[in-house]
């Protein structure tokens, strides 16, 4: 599907998100007129598309997520050194402060993307249109609402629950929610949309990339999976597994830029490769993936500026003969790439990111890369239901989705081990298969309260990390426009 550009009737300013001069924020932000919008069935559908068009965004999906992974100590920025990714490499360095852009991009990234879901649940329930059409595209908003405030309760905790559009007059400076009640909305939000969304085999091919039933459920077991309610996580990964989803053959062919929305993506976030008036706007729509993380001066593909470069314990942790290591990353030696051989000399790791790239013959310039991004894979879907079933005591019980993910990856099953080892096993691999999708470091936060990642982040020499910095500090930016946003994180 390819998510129409929404130039906004109605766009209202959130309290969590106001207007800068960052070369992300040229679309206004503070404008609504609604007087003759919403009246057709066209207008219901051009609406719901907008709700998807922020995570296409540098804010969330096209990098902020994704850098996530140098944060978890995947990689280093790498990039063009010097200051190249400042604010990046100041998050992995755990010396993150709150005028730190990165953050700045995180808080505010999501809050268009809230505004347009909870118009879009005002507005379409009063249209005269097809009930079934309807029915959908409030379940898409419901889904997309989830998935947007958790993005926003992980990264920062408590934060402003906004459930109806502003408007003028009203309040816009919202205190920050207690996290508990944000996720309750966020479990409300996908329990409806679960009931409202068809499964993805009812979508057409003009369709597919939509949310559907599938990720609502996939979704909110991840949600309880970071609230550690296990039993929930069973059920719902077991629904999942009676909607049609199943690993693809190859690990590769989730990575392959013609077999989007495959077989084993619950949802991913849809690029066409159209760079709009501005790649560096919110109007581009081509990802910024292969463009930023191919190796810099190889010539392997367009753009290559270097990003995200794997590190040697990242690539050590392999196990001999896992076949996702040649997808995932360039190493000496490695499979040639479009008829080229790849030198460390590229990477000041010796090893650079090849798992999101496309061949020039794809992407003939640096702006218009159609690679998706994934954001739910049946992968995790199993490794979530491993690990749910690992700590409900059913240790034998979690081989069998575990083993699975291993065979694809030409590994030998994983049988006859403790509970305490067999987490330690899960977790590996889910680095492993998710590697660079934006999940480890939600994985290193999560677990343990976040001691298990603040354990392995020292033991890979990030000394700097403390529980503070678990959570992101609100931004002084948006402090200073909203000191109803205090009291900060604690120790920012």
């Amino acid at each position: 599907m390819k998510i129409l550009k929404y130039i906004p009737l109605v766009l209202i300013v959130l309290a969590m998100s106001s207007c800068n001069d960052d070369f992300l924020d040229k679309s206004p932000l503070n404008t609504i007129n609604t007087e003759n919008f919403y009246q057709t069935e066209s207008d219901a559908i051009a609406a719901i598309n907008g709700a998807y068009q922020p995570l296409q965004w540098p804010k969330l999906y096209n990098m902020r997520m994704w850098t996530s992974d140098i944060m978890a100590g995947n990689s280093i920025v790498g990039a063009g050194g010097g200051d190249d990714g400042r604010e990046t490499q100041d998050m992995a360095n755990f010396v993150t402060t709150t005028d730190n852009e990165g953050a700045l991009d995180l808080f505010r990234g999501p809050s268009p993307g809230i505004l347009r879901c909870n118009i879009v649940l005002q507005k379409v329930p009063a249209i005269d249109m097809d009930e079934d059409v309807k029915n959908r595209i409030l379940g898409e908003a419901h889904f997309l609402r989830g998935l947007y405030y958790f993005i926003l309760v992980r990264y920062f905790g408590d934060v402003p629950l906004i459930t109806e559009a502003q408007e003028p007059g009203d309040d816009f400076k919202v205190s920050r929610t207690d996290k508990s009640e944000v996720y309750d909305l966020i479990i409300s939000d996908l329990e409806q949309a679960k009931t409202m969304l068809p499964a993805k085999s009812a979508y057409s091919s003009a369709d597919l990339g939509r949310a559907t039933k599938g990720a609502a459920t996939g979704l909110l077991a991840k949600v309880y999976l970071t609230l550690e309610e296990y039993e929930k996580v069973v059920t719902l990964t077991n629904e999942v597994a009676t909607l049609g989803y199943d690993l693809n053959p190859n690990y590769g062919d989730n990575f392959d830029v013609n077999n989007k929305n495959s077989i084993e993506s619950l949802f991913e976030i849809q690029y066409t490769g159209d760079a709009g008036e501005d790649f560096w706007s919110n109007e581009n729509q081509a990802s910024w993936l292969s463009t930023f993380t191919g190796p810099r001066n190889s010539n392997m593909v367009a753009g290559g500026w270097g990003w995200n470069q794997p590190t040697q314990e990242f690539v050590d942790s392999y196990e001999d003969g896992d076949k996702r290591k040649d997808v995932t990353v360039f190493y000496d030696g490695c499979p040639q790439f479009d008829g080229m051989d790849y030198d460390p000399a590229y990477s000041s790791t010796g090893y650079n990111l090849r798992k999101f790239l496309v061949t020039k013959t794809v992407s003939p310039t640096y702006d218009n890369s159609p690679m998706n991004f994934p954001v739910l894979r049946y992968a995790d879907v199993l490794l979530m239901k491993a690990e749910a079933l690992n700590n409900l005591n059913k240790t034998t019980e979690a081989e069998t989705p575990l083993n699975l993910v291993r065979a694809r990856a030409g590994l030998s099953p994983v049988t006859g081990k403790s509970q305490a080892e067999m987490k330690e096993i899960i977790l590996h691999e889910r680095r492993i298969e998710l590697a660079f999708e934006g999940q480890r470091w939600f994985d290193l936060i999560r677990v343990d309260n976040g001691q298990w990642g603040l354990d392995f982040l020292h033991s890979i020499g990030k000394l700097n990390a403390t529980s503070k910095y678990l959570l992101f500090p609100i931004p002084l930016k948006e402090i200073e426009s909203n000191p109803n946003l205090l009291p900060n994180n604690p120790g920012y």
